[in-house]
């Protein structure tokens, strides 16, 4: 059990000392093996592979790590091996029954990179692969790096420096400046600037003040938050202590996804040791500062993601929207200044401070700094995590990055902006993935979540799809979002029977603009654009279902209707 660190030096000690022991463990002559469990790897039998890792290792001075994943979904279960005399190098595609074959250096053949700058027995570094090679790691710079549960492997690899030199190096204005100099733009969909939220949240006069974290996904294939917890979950707690000794709050709240068991579980532990260790609490490090941080779980309702709505369930009443102004930085949590940032924002802000505004403000485009996490589902070659630089294009990113499509799959469009903007083309594949390029397509950055669809996909459907999750998570609140979402879906259900008519058309048209218009939150300001991304992307599809009566992707009811229809003549 470590004593409670009191000071600069103390803290400075036992960095030094983590540092000394990580060195040792990748300089000695034992056998390191860090598996790779994440939520997705556990479902393809990651777990098994660790107790197989540890069962064939007892009895030896051989290392059994339990990492997080590095992305490569595609991959996984994955290991890494480090031996003595060799660099870790990563295999993929490992099963338990593997374990002894793969310890014993008989499956080179599944050594998918090493995990440093030179190549080592014919294997080259990680880093050439195509899904690494256009990545700039800052948030996942430690992911499958570090023992997540470990908070001496994090200080290890420089965690809570930045805590420190803001308690002691920097005064709370120099540290807003470096947020605000980083141009960092709100990582949740948003993009508002996170240096103007902390100043304003500063200059609120009511005490006390609160921090909130954003972890709250709830759109189909949003995972990047999900992945920061379970990944480095000391990177989001750093960056929630470094805002709340600038802004002034003395408690922070992590408001996390229920559905995120893992998630929660690494957080949790990660909170629990920083406790232990004094970096949580009552007076930090001597500093004077003091600061709590509470975890709080969600019910899996997709509205309370919406900043205020968040925080009327974190004090313990049904998640609702409510008007602004006033905004959350004069009036939040319990009617006091709140300073609310999404997961991923808040996780760049060590960095920014270690590094400096300026560094940050040069990496991505001019108005989209540093990079992006983003999160891909299709039939792709290599689904999974990445982050890039922003203003990357979708080409770049699907054809490279992502494999480009696997074998029997034809590209026909990648929806966006989870499940708030329109899908882009073929032929819209140059544009640059950033806060403001794709929007004059009709796409969005969003959370930075896309679906990459085939042939097999029936645009009518997807958009049927996208509009009935909407229609099921709006909180009812307002008439536009509560009964104009169920009149579309009753729409495109018509048409996808077979009963539409060219009228139908015009009218989503109309009963989207109300609903855009009159709607008081942002899921029903935005619940439409899907659908009416999908009608000027694919109208042909749309007039097929309501003249031809034909799905040409085989996918809608109205494909069954007439085989049937055939059968009986």
């Amino acid at each position: 059990m470590t004593d409670r660190l009191a000071s600069k030096d103390a803290f400075a000690q036992f960095r030094s000392a983590a540092a000394d022991r990580w060195q040792r463990m990748w300089d000695g002559d034992q056998l390191v093996v860090s598996v790779q469990v994440d939520s997705s790897s556990v479902a393809k039998g990651a777990l098994r592979v660790l107790a197989a890792c540890r069962e064939a290792t007892a009895g030896t001075n051989a290392i059994v790590r339990e990492v997080s994943g590095n992305g490569a979904m595609w991959m996984e279960p994955a290991v890494e091996v480090k031996r003595p005399g060799e660099p870790p190098i990563v295999y993929g595609w490992i099963a338990a029954e593997d374990v002894p074959a793969l310890l014993a250096g008989q499956l080179r053949d599944r050594a998918v990179g090493v995990r440093g700058t030179e190549a080592f027995a014919g294997i080259p570094p990680l880093h050439e692969h195509s899904f690494f090679k256009h990545q700039l790691r800052i948030v996942m710079e430690d992911f499958g790096v570090i023992e997540p549960g470990s908070i001496e492997d994090a200080i290890a690899r420089g965690a809570y420096s930045s805590l420190a030199k803001v308690l002691f190096d920097m005064t709370p204005e120099e540290a807003i400046a470096e947020v605000t100099a980083a141009n960092l733009r709100g990582r949740g969909g948003a993009g508002f600037p996170a240096g103007i939220k902390w100043e304003s949240g500063r200059k609120a006069r009511n005490q006390p003040k609160f921090v909130v974290v954003n972890s709250h996904e709830g759109e189909p294939n949003v995972y990047k938050d999900r992945r920061i917890h379970e990944g480095d979950p000391h990177k989001i707690l750093e960056g929630m202590l470094i805002s709340s000794a600038a802004c002034g709050a003395e408690r922070a709240y992590n408001y996390i996804g229920g559905e995120y068991p893992l998630a929660i579980k690494r957080f949790r532990k990660a909170v629990a040791d920083a406790e232990r260790l004094g970096l949580i609490g009552e007076n930090i490090l001597g500093s004077g500062k003091s600061v709590e941080v509470r975890v709080r779980t969600g019910g899996g309702a997709y509205i309370c993601g919406e900043g205020s709505a968040l925080m009327y369930s974190v004090m313990g009443v049904r998640g609702q929207p409510r008007t602004k102004p006033p905004r959350s930085v004069e009036e939040g949590l319990w009617r006091r200044p709140t300073i609310l940032n999404n997961t991923e924002t808040l996780a760049n802000v060590p960095a920014i401070i270690n590094k400096g505004g300026e560094w940050f403000s040069q990496i991505g485009t001019s108005n989209s700094a540093g990079t992006k996490m983003m999160t891909v589902q299709g039939p792709l070659k290599h689904v999974g995590l990445v982050e890039t630089r922003m203003g990357i294009t979708m080409h770049t990113l699907i054809d490279e990055v992502w494999g480009g499509m696997r074998d029997g799959h034809i590209f026909r469009g990648v929806q966006t902006g989870g499940v708030s903007a329109g899908p882009i083309t073929e032929d819209q594949l140059g544009y640059a993935v950033d806060f403001d390029s794709m929007t004059e397509i009709g796409g969005m950055l969003g959370s930075g979540g896309f679906v990459v669809f085939d042939q097999h996909v029936c645009p009518v459907d997807f958009a049927r799809y996208l509009t009935a999750f909407n229609r099921v998570e709006s909180c009812s609140k307002c008439v536009p979002c509560h009964r104009g979402n169920p009149a579309l879906v009753e729409i495109l259900d018509r048409i996808r029977l077979g009963g539409g008519a060219v009228e139908d058309l015009s009218l989503m048209e109309r009963t989207s603009k109300h609903i855009i218009d009159l709607s008081l939150c942002g899921l029903g300001q935005v619940a439409p654009m899907p659908l009416l991304g999908m009608m000027k992307s694919y109208p042909q599809d749309f007039l097929d279902h309501i003249e031809n009566h034909v799905c040409a992707a085989g996918s809608c009811p109205i494909s069954a209707t007439r085989v049937l229809a055939a059968a009986a003549d």
